[in-house]
């Protein structure tokens, strides 16, 4: 059976969609989420042979978008396959969600049939899902001159500060807050502040978490 997780903040899109899903008699809904952050709790509180196989995201959703769950858990979670499934399709919704980590990207619009059809050959061979508008939108991305493709679009995610990210690298080499607040001339105190900010931007309770997230997005 192919565990599916339905993560989206609006619940008669969460009822189409698994019953879209319950059409394959493969799929079975392992859980449904409101949010980005109602997703990490309770991917965190699932044993891991009970995580989804897949995960269909929503982007536009309150607490935790997105494109930052998917940020946050597909670092934390690398066997687990995170499918956009949204009504948005412009190009820096899309940029986002691939650099965070999603490895398809389908429209709400698809008939259940074809969101069937591809995620279950995203299960037999890999192949990430890509609705065909989308995948004409990525072509003329790539072909674009890289000069020519606006900043915001490689930029950071988590949105963390320069500040955090020398104290997210500082704390990648073994540092303590007293050690990381002599080298750059600020008090335990504020690292400590700034810490608990890189956690919270990051969605992560633990050093190990973060540390896990930036060496895989290239944060440090």
């Amino acid at each position: 059976m192919i565990r599916i997780a339905v993560v989206d903040d609006k619940a008669n899109n969460r009822k189409v969609i698994t019953d879209k899903l319950s059409r394959n008699i493969f799929f079975a809904v392992a859980f449904q989420a409101v949010n980005g952050e109602d997703f990490l709790t309770q991917m965190r509180c699932l044993p891991e042979e009970d995580l989804p196989h897949i995960v269909l995201m929503d982007l536009e959703m309150p607490e935790v978008d997105g494109v930052s769950a998917i940020g946050t858990a597909s670092s934390l979670y690398p066997n687990v396959k995170f499918v956009v499934l949204t009504i948005f399709d412009d190009d820096d919704k899309i940029f986002r969600a691939i650099r965070a980590g999603a490895c398809g990207y389908l429209l709400k619009e698809e008939s259940g049939e074809v969101i069937n059809d591809m995620l279950m050959n995203l299960w037999e061979s890999g192949a990430g899902p890509i609705s065909p508008s989308i995948a004409y939108k990525i072509l003329q991305m790539v072909q674009q001159p890289v000069t020519a493709r606006p900043e915001k679009e490689t930029g950071n995610i988590f949105q963390l500060s320069e500040r955090e990210k020398e104290i997210l690298q500082l704390l990648s080499q073994g540092l303590d807050y007293k050690e990381i607040g002599s080298k750059i001339f600020i008090s335990p105190n504020t690292v400590k502040k700034h810490t608990i900010n890189i956690y919270q931007k990051l969605h992560v309770n633990s050093k190990a978490q973060a540390l896990r997230i930036a060496y895989t997005k290239g944060l440090i």
